[in-house]
């Protein structure tokens, strides 16, 4: 399993900000929906939002990174950035819960 962590530079409570939520709203079950994806998580920090998600293999995430669904996503988020995004992908070494 793969997380891929997505640093976005879009001001949480600035409108950006507001528009990137409801973005994320509508886009959420579709990504979720896609092959190979286990979960998606939405941060907020002071200065920007992080997404997590949670992918079977690196695969099945360049194949979301290829669709449909991500060709109308990205450009929208894009948008609203207010500089560079960083983005990693982690192997997932270890997993806990209560």
């Amino acid at each position: 399993m793969i997380v891929r962590i997505v640093q976005l530079p879009i001001t949480p409570g600035s409108e950006n900000g507001q528009k990137f939520e409801a973005l994320f709203q509508e886009y959420k079950t579709a990504i979720l929906g896609t092959v190979g994806c286990q979960r998606i998580q939405l941060l907020a920090a002071d200065t920007c939002y992080f997404t997590y998600s949670w992918w079977d293999s690196e695969t099945d995430l360049n194949a979301y990174r290829d669709s449909a669904t991500f060709g109308v996503v990205w450009p929208k988020t894009k948008a609203l950035f207010s500089g560079k995004p960083l983005a990693w992908t982690c192997n997932s070494l270890e997993n806990m819960t209560k």
